[in-house]
């Protein structure tokens, strides 16, 4: 049988190509569009952990001016009241600090400070505060993004 009938009557496996594997062609792509992917999810993936640290500075915060008007209610003064409170955002210990807390007291006011650290100095907020009025203030951005 000649080559040329020896085709006719048994066809090459259309399937055969695909067990060979990928070209480097197929495989740069897959890198590309896998690249192209990365570049967009990891800057919004930062952006959302900085976000989740920045609700967690606000929530210490608020929380500290709740105490702080306790302070005040049983005392009449809020000279005295970071007295042996965590400086740092989160609170719990051994944890990596975000915001650095400051508290800022005379008898009748008291500004809270989150002073944002490390990777979180990047954050488009900065630092955060509050006052005893409830007034709500950032270093940078909008506020109403902010807070």
């Amino acid at each position: 049988m000649s080559h040329l009938a020896e085709r006719l009557v048994y066809p090459r496996n259309p399937l055969k190509r695909a067990a060979a594997g990928f070209t480097l062609i197929e495989l740069m792509i897959v890198v590309a569009v896998v690249a192209i992917l990365a570049a967009v999810a990891y800057p919004s993936y930062q952006e959302q952990v900085r976000k989740s640290r920045r609700a967690q500075a606000k929530a210490d915060i608020v929380e500290y001016a709740q105490l702080a008007e306790r302070f005040f209610t049983v005392n009449n003064t809020y000279v005295g009241f970071d007295n042996g409170l965590p400086i740092q955002s989160p609170r719990e210990a051994g944890a990596t600090a975000h915001y650095g807390l400051n508290f800022a007291t005379t008898q009748s006011t008291f500004t809270i400070t989150a002073n944002a650290q490390g990777g979180q100095a990047e954050d488009k907020c900065g630092n955060l505060s509050l006052t005893q009025s409830g007034v709500k203030g950032n270093s940078a951005g909008e506020l109403k993004d902010c807070w």
